[in-house]
Formats: C-alpha cells, sequence, structure tokens
C-alpha cells in the first residue's frame, strides 16, 4: 500500500505536539548567545555590588562579571583567572556601584503605538472582531519607535510587547529586547531569534482580555462567551489532532485524510497543549472569577494577569487558576483611572506577596513610559513590598513569567549578557543606570555620534554613604490592614483637633520655604493651634490640654505642595463619564447654544468642583493640600480626543475640604484664563482644528475684538492687560515661538505687560533664553516623556542628556512650575519631584526643587493664601526621604490639624 507523500511532516508534527517548551540540555552548556553580534568586545565588570536576583535571592556580594559572545560566562570573584593579555576586551571598574540583571518590562505596548505617536505607526487595536488568536504583533512591530532608547535609559532591557485590551483575544505578543540589532529588522530583536538552536522548543505568548475593557464586542458575559466558543473550537480540533496522531502511530498513515488543524485557532490549540503563556487583562473580582472558572474548564494556565486591580483583595480565588496562581502585574499607585481600578491599592503588591503571589510591577507603556519601570518597584517597596521582592518584580518574577528565566531576570553563568550598572542602590528614588549592556553590547552610555558634545554627568548630589543603601521605609502595618477591611476603599477622613502638640520634630518651613528650624542634632517640640505654630522648642506649657500629641521621629513641617494640570477636584474616575463634569463646548469645533450668550463658550472650573473624591483625599493624605484646576478636556492617549482651545477659567481649592461651603475650601475662585494650542492629535476621532486657525483666534480675542459685555471678551481683556494669568497648554518650540511674538504684538498695541504661561512646553529649552527675555514662565509635566509630534524634542536628562528641560530652563533664569497629567499621579508627587531634581545635575538644591511645586507654582498662576497656607507633618524623615510619610495637615486658613494614622 502506498505511503501518503505527506507521511513524514505528519510523523513530524505528531512528535512536535509532544514536545515542551524550555531550553535544551546544551543550553547551559552554550559558549555563544544566538543573538551574539561578531565584533562585540568581551566585557570584564570588576568591583561591582553584584544582586543576582536567581530565584528572588536576596543574596548580594561583592565581585565581578564577565561577558563574552553575548552570554555571562563568569561571575564572583575571578582575580583567579587571567585577563591581562586578552585582546578585545573591555574592562569597566564599578567602583562597588550595584549592579542587576536588566530589567524586564511584562506589558508594554512599544513599537506597536511608537513614539512619536502617529496614525500611520500605531498597530494597536484591531477592529477585525473580538477573537484574533491567528493575528502576530511582531507583524506590526515599528523597530524605529524613539521610547527604546528612553526605556533602555531606565536600565529597562527586555519587555514583552501586547496589543490593545479591546479585543477578547489581541493576537500572538511577542518578547524583545530593545537594542538596536546590525540587521535592523523586527524579527532580530526578538529575545529568542527564529532558528535559535538554544531551546528545544520555544514558549509562544498570546494576549486576551475580559471584563469592560473589550466592550466594543459586548458586555461581560459576551466576552466570556466568546473566549469559552474559541476555547471549545480549538479543543475539538486538539481532540482530533490526538485521534489522528494515535492512528499514525500504530501504522494507519496512509487510511487518514489531510491532518485536522484550523489556521486561525491553532495558538488556541498551543494554548491548550501548555505551549503558551498567556496574558490576561482581567481587573475586577467578577473577572477574574470568570477566567478562573474558564481554565479550570479548558486547563490551561494562565502566565499572569494584567492590571488585576482587584487581584489583591482575593488571593485564594487567584491559587484555584487552573496549573497554579499567575503572577499578577499591577501599577504601583496608577489606580482609579476606570470602575474596576477604582479598588486598586498601593497596598497590593505587599498583600500579594504575603499571600505567596509571584508579583510583578509593570509600565503598560505608554500609560507610564517604560522609562520609568523602576520607580514602580521603589513606590511598592515604599509601600510595603520587601525590597528583594520589590527588584525580583522588574527582573526574575516577570522573566519566570515568559518562561525565560533562564536567560534574562537574573545574573548566572550561560543568562544573557543583559546588564545594568547603577548610580545609586536601585530602590532608591532617582536611582540611574550609568551603564547598560544588551547582548554584552554597551547601550548606555550612548556611543559617539557627531551630535553628542561631551561626557553625560551621572549620579551628581547622591554621594553619601546611605545613597548605596536599601532606602528605610515606613511602616504601613495599619494602613494596609484598614485596606483589607474595607476592600480596597478605607476611609480617607482624618481625626480633627484645634490644638497639637509635635514631638521630635527636626525641622520646620514656613509657607515661604525659608528653614525656622534647622536639621541638627536634637529634636524639638512644636505646638499649634487652631491651625498657627504658637511655639517652637520645649514649650511646656503649651503641651497642657492638648488634644494630640503626635511623634514626627525625627521628621519634618513644611508647606503643602500645590497641583496643577491633572481633573483633580474634576471627576471621580477617569473613564467613568457619570462620575464627572462632561465635555463642555468648544466654541472651534461646535455651536454655542445661544443660552450662554458667549461666542467662546467660557466657563469656570469653580462651577464644575467636586470635592471628597478619592484621588483629592490621597493627594491630600501625601501632602498635596492644594490644587488649582481648569476644564481643560484630557487628551486619551489610546483613543485621542481633543482638548478645548478655549479652556476657560481655573479655580484653585483645598483638596482635604468636604465641600464648597466649608471654610477654606475655595482658596481662589478664579485663578488664571487657560487656552490649548496643539497641532491635531493623531488618535482623535474628532474634526481638528488647524495651529494657524487657532493662533488667529487667539489673536483677535487679545486685541479686543470681542465685545467685552460677554465672558469671552471679559476675561480675555483681562488676559491682554495682565489682570490674570494667561496660560496656553503647548509643547512645540515652534508653536511657542509664535506665541512669544504674538505677546510683543499684543503688548505693542495695548501698552501692557501680560502674564503669559506656557503649559507642558516639552520643547521650551529651545527658546530658554527668548522665554526668559520675555517674562514668561513656564509649568512643565513632572515626569517628561516623547509623546506627539509636538514634543518629540524634548530633553530627556541623564543618561541621555546633561540636561532636562527643566534644568536647561532653571540655568538660564526661566521661572519654572511642575505639573502632573492624572488625577491620580498628585498623590506621588513628592517621589516624582524627588527625580526632576536629581536628575538635575546638581543645578536645584531641596528648597529650589520644592518651589516647582509650592511657591513657584502659586507666583506664576497667581495664587495667593496671605500667609495662610497649609503646612504638612512628615513622621520619619523629610519630604524628600522614603522613611517618611504624612502624619498630619496643619491648616491656618481652617483653623484645625488634620491627623492622619502614624
Amino acid at each position: 500500500m502506498r505511503t501518503p507523500l505527506d507521511a513524514q511532516e505528519i510523523q513530524f508534527k505528531c512528535h512536535a505536539m509532544k514536545s515542551f517548551p524550555g531550553p535544551s540540555p546544551a543550553f547551559l552548556k552554550r559558549e555563544v548567545s544566538d543573538r551574539f553580534e561578531a565584533g562585540t568586545n568581551s566585557t570584564l565588570i570588576t568591583n561591582a555590588t553584584i544582586l543576582t536576583g536567581k530565584g528572588n535571592d536576596t543574596h548580594t556580594f561583592h565581585g565581578d562579571l564577565y561577558l563574552d559572545k553575548g552570554i555571562i560566562k563568569a561571575i564572583g570573584a575571578l582575580s583567579h583567572l587571567n585577563f591581562a593579555n586578552m585582546a578585545n576586551l573591555s574592562v569597566m571598574n564599578a567602583n562597588e556601584g550595584w549592579v542587576t540583571a536588566g530589567l524586564v518590562d511584562l506589558h508594554t505596548h512599544l513599537g506597536l503605538m511608537s513614539a512619536p505617536f502617529t496614525a500611520g505607526a500605531s498597530d494597536f487595536n484591531s477592529k477585525n472582531g473580538p477573537i484574533l488568536p491567528f493575528l502576530r504583533d511582531i507583524d506590526g512591530f515599528n523597530t524605529h519607535d524613539e521610547a527604546f532608547q528612553l526605556a533602555i535609559a531606565g536600565g529597562v532591557t527586555s519587555v514583552q510587547v501586547l496589543s490593545g485590551s479591546e479585543n477578547n483575544i489581541g493576537g500572538q505578543a511577542v518578547v524583545v529586547k530593545l537594542r538596536r540589532t546590525s540587521e535592523g529588522s523586527a524579527s532580530s530583536m526578538l529575545v529568542q531569534p527564529n532558528g535559535t538552536t538554544d531551546d528545544s522548543t520555544q514558549w509562544r505568548y498570546l494576549q486576551q482580555s475580559c471584563g469592560e475593557t473589550p466592550s466594543e464586542y459586548g458586555n461581560r458575559p459576551d466576552t466570556i462567551w466568546a473566549l469559552r466558543s474559541a476555547y471549545a473550537e480549538a479543543r475539538d480540533i486538539l481532540k482530533a489532532q490526538d485521534d489522528y496522531c494515535s492512528k499514525v502511530e500504530v501504522g494507519l498513515s496512509d487510511t487518514l485524510g489531510p491532518f485536522p488543524e484550523n489556521l486561525r485557532l491553532e495558538m488556541l490549540v498551543d494554548v491548550l497543549r501548555g505551549k503558551v503563556k498567556v496574558t490576561s487583562q482581567c481587573q475586577g473580582v467578577v473577572d477574574i472569577d470568570a477566567l478562573v472558572r474558564l481554565t479550570n474548564e479548558f486547563e490551561f494556565s494562565i502566565a499572569s494577569l494584567q492590571h488585576a486591580s482587584e487581584a489583591w483583595l482575593v488571593p485564594e480565588l487567584l491559587n484555584r487558576t487552573w496549573g497554579g496562581a499567575p503572577s499578577v502585574a499591577l501599577f504601583a499607585t496608577n489606580h482609579r483611572y476606570n470602575v474596576n481600578s477604582y479598588r486598586g491599592s498601593e497596598f497590593a503588591p505587599r498583600v500579594l506577596a504575603d499571600a505567596g503571589i509571584p508579583v510583578v510591577m509593570k509600565s503598560a507603556h505608554p500609560v507610564i513610559n517604560s522609562r520609568y519601570l523602576i520607580q514602580e518597584a521603589q513606590q511598592a517597596h515604599h509601600y510595603g513590598l520587601p525590597p528583594h521582592l520589590a527588584l525580583a518584580s522588574i527582573t526574575s518574577v516577570p522573566a519566570a513569567a515568559l518562561g525565560l528565566d533562564h536567560r534574562i531576570g537574573s545574573l548566572h553563568e550561560r543568562a544573557d549578557a543583559d546588564i545594568v550598572l547603577w548610580d545609586s542602590n536601585p530602590l532608591q528614588m532617582g536611582a540611574t543606570p550609568t551603564h547598560v549592556w544588551i547582548d554584552g553590547q554597551l547601550q548606555i552610555p550612548l556611543p559617539p555620534r557627531s551630535d553628542r558634545t561631551g561626557p553625560i554627568q551621572i549620579g551628581v548630589g547622591k554621594e553619601g554613604e546611605h545613597w548605596t543603601e536599601f532606602p528605610p521605609v515606613p511602616n504601613w502595618d495599619a494602613e494596609r490592614k484598614q485596606a483589607i477591611e474595607f476592600e480596597g476603599l478605607p476611609p480617607l477622613t482624618p481625626q480633627k483637633h484645634g490644638k497639637v502638640v509635635f514631638t521630635n520634630v527636626r525641622e520646620v518651613w514656613n509657607g515661604r520655604l525659608h528653614q525656622v528650624r534647622r536639621p541638627g542634632s536634637n529634636v524639638v517640640n512644636v505646638a499649634v493651634e487652631n491651625g498657627e505654630i504658637i511655639c517652637i522648642g520645649v514649650c511646656p506649657e503649651d503641651a497642657v490640654g492638648a488634644d494630640a500629641y503626635v511623634d514626627l521621629n525625627g521628621g519634618a513641617i513644611v508647606p503643602g505642595m500645590m497641583t496643577f494640570g491633572s481633573p483633580l477636584g474634576l471627576e471621580e474616575i477617569r473613564s467613568e463619564p457619570s462620575t464627572g463634569d462632561g465635555a463642555p463646548f468648544d466654541a472651534f469645533r461646535e455651536k454655542v447654544p445661544r443660552i450662554l450668550d458667549d461666542p467662546g463658550a467660557i466657563l469656570s472650573a469653580m462651577d464644575a468642583l467636586m470635592f471628597g473624591t478619592r484621588n483629592a483625599l490621597m493627594a491630600y493624605r501625601s501632602g498635596v493640600t492644594t490644587g488649582t484646576v481648569s476644564l481643560k478636556r484630557p487628551i486619551n492617549t489610546f483613543e485621542g480626543g481633543g482638548t478645548n482651545v478655549i479652556a476657560g477659567i481655573s479655580t484653585t481649592f483645598s483638596t482635604g475640604a468636604s465641600h464648597a461651603m466649608e471654610k477654606g475650601a475655595i482658596i481662589q475662585i478664579f485663578t488664571a484664563l487657560h487656552v490649548t494650542i496643539h497641532k491635531p492629535h493623531p488618535f482623535s476621532k474628532q474634526r481638528q482644528v488647524s495651529v494657524s486657525s487657532q493662533i488667529a483666534g487667539l489673536r483677535r480675542l487679545l486685541y479686543g475684538w470681542e465685545d467685552q459685555a460677554t465672558e469671552t471678551g471679559k476675561w480675555f481683556k483681562r488676559a491682554a492687560e495682565g489682570v490674570v494669568p494667561l496660560v496656553i497648554d503647548v509643547a512645540s518650540a515652534d508653536i511657542m515661538a509664535t506665541l512669544l511674538i504674538l505677546k510683543a504684538e499684543v503688548e505693542n498695541r495695548l501698552g501692557s505687560r501680560m502674564r503669559m504661561v506656557f503649559s507642558g512646553a516639552a520643547e521650551a529649552h529651545i527658546l530658554a533664553k527668548e522665554i526668559r527675555d520675555a517674562s514668561v514662565s513656564v509649568v512643565l509635566d513632572i515626569k517628561p516623556t516623547v509623546g506627539t509630534w509636538d514634543d518629540r524634542r524634548s530633553l530627556p536628562g541623564p543618561p541621555l542628556s546633561n540636561y532636562t528641560t527643566l534644568s536647561a530652563l532653571v540655568k538660564e533664569g526661566v521661572k519654572v512650575g511642575l505639573k502632573c497629567q492624572e488625577a491620580q499621579d498628585a498623590h506621588r508627587l513628592r517621589f516624582d519631584l524627588a527625580w526632576a531634581m536629581l536628575a538635575s545635575n546638581g543645578l536645584m538644591d531641596e528648597t529650589e526643587a520644592y518651589a516647582l511645586v509650592s511657591t513657584n507654582l502659586q507666583d506664576i498662576l497667581g495664587v495667593t493664601t496671605e500667609g495662610r497656607g497649609d503646612l504638612v507633618a512628615y513622621a520619619g524623615g523629610s519630604v524628600y526621604q522614603t522613611s517618611s510619610k504624612v502624619a498630619a495637615v496643619i491648616s491656618g486658613e481652617r483653623g484645625r490639624v488634620d491627623v492622619f494614622v502614624v
């Protein structure tokens, strides 16, 4: 009987079905990496403090690393080896600096949503249906994403690239290394290149989603049914294949038809065979529960649960996942952006770790720029995650979730040569790589190029010995216990007192950032009555009859911080319209209703203020006591949307007030007039207004051509005359130059002096001298990134440039403040401020940096507290120390002290 022509191929397929992913027996004996590029020097790193990270190990030691042909050849005390006469060897003395494995970001959209964002370079969400396991992200991966270099500058060397979450199954993810290869292709960036001989069978990767995110294709039951239906069909294919191969094994090949397979579902068949690392984005408990049931019905495991905001509430449920609990990938503090993340908590990493669940910190770039992945680990550590688990959460744990921990995520012989040398302990705020190697190739410092001049300074201001140590952190046991008790929504109302004595105080600042009591070896008491400091010192007579005594344990009393730029106070949940003000009318895009009787539809943020939102109260408990907010319509990074050209009148309020009629709740009813001038957003679905049209409209309004009996005419007249600041949200240097020319024209025409402010201003450094000479102030985003084309030329700072946009402006004498973008960002303001200060390479001291979020910002926006601004008491250290936390807010305006759990 004649053998079918494809018998050999069928036998190979049947054999391959039984193979399982993982390193081949020869992997640990390899001498050359499959990613090695000829001509790469060997590298010897000596005198290093090495954190191996293997198996979440806390072990550190002083020693050396030898990198050769793309792998780690030796690690430890290597003085017995003879390197003296070795050719093509680069030697780096680490000077006892910290060395870790390259960071692994388990959730990014790098290469699919490429910087700068353009409509033609975004292959994010497919609109072709809910179940798309046949799509491959590698087919849309853009190797020219400018965010790669930023990520490497943060120590990130390997990332998982995921499609969007609007599909129930979005497609096949990829794991890449971020260095540019000599070949220049997407395929050559894969951690495991095609055709590798190092691994017997490679893992594959799948992205799927559940919950409210893939709502375009139905509700929650629709989502789970779509998944069940697809997996049921895949299970039928799997059974048919197994039956087919059973017959092949007994010699019945010649009686069989074609091999049973379906190209559209072959990925799901491999999921059921255990050959795929499945990433599932499920945030709420209801979604996680449905997913767990699905895994048990079809017997497949989940490698990582992404976002998973409520996972920390149900660790026992996670353990019921088929095959064991997945790694849970979280943001450290980025919560409350949708309903499912509303119960997210900064204590979640610690709670999950205590329950034995593997914890991963991730960026979801560009939600958080992948460059700041290390900060996610730092903040998780601050809120209680032990240091070895915090570092493991961005190295060995995500590597294990990818099935690649034999190659990346830890330091051991025969691992890939992805290494980071830090300027300080990596869990210290502001820690920056001085050197990054990927596959043994040096990526940081940047290689010489004609447009780069001189060496880049890194580590200025980190000379003290404490920078080399794991930072101490506060005790959060009480807060964590309460968060668990209230299922993520603990009460945030403080204890209110009239008279409080603070003991063991080391330093005191007044409202204009003058130190009343300098740090020293001795501590003092500070007595406060009705929101006013009445004594600094022993104060025995003032201690009698106090409502409360608060031990600051060597802490500090400083002015409260101010936040600006986000919708704080205008919304409860970013993506839930029913919890906010809604979209204001935009006179540049739509007809303004006659009932408003105002051509520009100018509105006041005062009329939309919401008090007692969780984001505002969290900010208050974190030392951010004041907020200024305008009605600027926020841009959604992923979907676009447009900001209003005329964004109305901002207002300034107390983040800790209960309602608008409470004394001290409204600090300034009318603060500034806001407009927005930007190029069209690449992802916007709305009609876009040209820059020239926006400038023409602004010129007309500032020239006074609008009837001053209208709100539009009145407020633009005040702005033109300098009565109120004109805050212009702008990023492009070209547009800023046009605005500076317009300012001069208006001032010459009216004989006035405008108080123009550039907000955002990513490219402001290009015009630093001109901005200074025009007496224009600037409010910068506190964490610079590359987003749209308008801000592509921003200065990233060390280790990519000596200056940030901030430090370049400060050097030229421009008055600068800092802002944040999202309401949930405000409560981590002091940590972002520490990064900005340290990235300035010593151009700012602590007081000058603190002014960026207090007195400078008040002066720029024209906010006055008449000497009765809030003071914040920190226990356990200063505002910049990770050992401290807010113990109380002293409010002179409201005549009380709000005390928190300490």
